[in-house]
């Protein structure tokens, strides 16, 4: 994993989405990332789908970021109904900032029927 990895790449942006009911990662949940163009107006840039770690392929590619600002939509419902439970959000919209697209982003999410944290990882 040490090939590819070093710091010279350009930035990318990852998630990790982890259910804090069960301290399992949360897997097979959808993730969509659209990009503002202009106010109220998004366009979908690529949909994604989480492994059994959580995690999915990079949303962008390293070298693929743009500096604007970005949506990153997770269907929760589909995800808690697929474990037999409700949840009191249907889904997750965490809206960002890229102003340096060089940098690496990761926005992980933690999930529970009732509440949601996300915050800026490195």
């Amino acid at each position: 994993q040490a090939s590819g990895m070093s710091g010279t790449l350009k930035g990318s942006l990852t998630t990790h989405v982890l259910n804090t009911a069960t301290g399992l990662p949360a897997a097979g949940l959808a993730i969509r990332l659209a990009q503002l163009q202009e106010p109220g107006q998004w366009t979908e840039v690529v949909q994604r789908w989480t492994n059994e770690d959580g995690r999915c392929q990079p949303l962008l590619a390293a070298g693929e970021a743009r500096a604007g600002t970005y949506k990153l939509r997770f269907e929760t419902a589909a995800y808690w109904q697929g474990l037999g439970q409700t949840s009191f959000y249907p889904f997750v919209e965490v809206v960002f900032t890229i102003t340096d697209p060089a940098r690496k982003l990761h926005v992980p999410l933690l999930i529970s029927p009732y509440s949601y944290t996300t915050y800026r990882g490195s």
